[in-house]
């Protein structure tokens, strides 16, 4: 059997604008290219799957049953555009929530990479022919102890923030400016 090659993605910053504790419908906006780009990832035969901290639960912001309205909501956007999720990995925990039943030091909270395990194992994803996308450091942790490769999007500071950690961790990451933009390197080096 022969295993997928997967592109791991987070949601808020690399496929939709960065709104504080996003989960309100009428907020979501996705950011210009992001459709063409993951429509050429996909084209290319890549799993979409999304991997996102989602602390507002914790915090008592939004509920599980908010943040699933909007990813329904932005999921049927997608699917509007021919693009399929393969599928998509929350975290609500933090050590320190405000809703007691969240308030857990897990393993599926970014950097740790729980989900990213989860995910590779339910979609039986080769890692090696895989890339993660985000814009934070922590959405790429999977890169660092693995042959998947990242690019850290958006960032205004990302190429200073790659260029601050150990040589090592910073050969497995490159800065793009977008989703798209990523897209195209990774369509361009398979």
């Amino acid at each position: 059997m022969s295993l997928n090659k997967a592109v791991f993605l987070d949601r808020d910053g690399t496929i939709n604008k960065e709104k504080n504790y996003l989960y309100k419908i009428e907020d979501f906006e996705f950011i210009p290219g992001v459709l063409k780009g993951l429509k050429m990832l996909q084209n290319a035969g890549f799993l979409l799957v999304i991997i996102t901290n989602q602390s507002g639960i914790g915090r008592g912001f939004y509920t599980e049953c908010d943040y699933f309205k909007l990813m329904n909501y932005m999921l049927g956007e997608l699917k509007k555009n021919g693009i399929n999720i393969a599928k998509s990995y929350y975290c609500p925990h933090l050590k320190n929530a405000s809703v007691e039943k969240y308030r857990i030091d897990c393993e599926c909270r970014k950097p740790k990479t729980g989900l990213f395990v989860q995910a590779i194992h339910e979609l039986d994803i080769d890692i090696d022919k895989s890339f993660a996308i985000g814009d934070k450091i922590s959405d790429l942790e999977m890169c660092f102890n693995t042959n998947c490769r990242g690019f850290l999007v958006g960032n205004p500071d990302g190429q200073k923030k790659i260029f601050e950690l150990s040589l090592d961790k910073r050969s497995k990451i490159e800065y793009k400016a977008s989703l798209k933009e990523a897209a195209e390197k990774i369509c361009s080096i398979i």
